[in-house]
């Protein structure tokens, strides 16, 4: 019986070193120049270096996942920095188009101290109409929801808290697949 074809026992993951039997010692007495201590130790060296690769891609992934969902320190930071704005600002729509941030704080100005009036504007620099305002402290919110309604410049304001904007919330959330437009042809024949 030939005992150079004979298989490796594992255990744990772990090739143990085969026995031979007989005495023959542990690469079976083949005389191949086979030598099956070295490639049990290039195996073990092998796998322990698979094993090291991929506990650091688990870590990569993981530093990967928790920055992508909000869990990276400075990410983290930054968003309860914003939320802390967010609560200190409110949300102004029905803003006239020919408003000035100014006379927009001065219209607030009683409400707290106003830190920066915001109106948005489109891609031409034409404003669309709200505008946000933020006010050093947060108890100036409650006083600038009583101006809900207010006229300024002969149009009623809406006046909200602002919103924190929620991560996925603008997300697409499917459509039909494209179909291109196909002209129907005259059969010929």
């Amino acid at each position: 019986m030939a005992s150079g074809n004979r298989a490796l026992p594992i255990e744990n993951g772990e090739v143990l070193p085969a026995a031979g039997g007989n005495g023959e010692g542990g690469n079976g007495g083949s005389g191949d120049g086979f030598n099956r201590c070295g490639d049990v130790q290039q195996i073990d060296d092998m796998r322990r270096r698979l094993r090291e690769l991929e506990e650091t891609e688990r870590e990569m992934l993981a530093v990967a996942a928790a920055a992508s969902h909000g869990k990276d320190p400075a990410a983290a930071a930054t968003a309860l920095e914003k939320a802390e704005v967010d609560a200190c600002s409110i949300y102004v729509g029905n803003v006239d188009y020919g408003c000035l941030p100014e006379e927009v704080q001065e219209h607030f100005q009683d409400c707290g101290t106003v830190n920066r009036v915001t109106i948005l504007t489109d891609f031409y620099g034409n404003p669309k109409g709200y505008a946000y305002v933020e006010f050093h402290e947060a108890e100036a919110v409650q006083n600038a929801l009583q101006l809900n309604d207010t006229e300024l410049h002969g149009r009623p304001l809406k006046v909200c808290p602002k919103r924190t904007n929620v991560p996925g919330m603008s997300y697409h959330r499917g459509r039909r697949p494209f179909q291109p437009y196909y002209p129907p042809y005259p059969a010929f024949g």
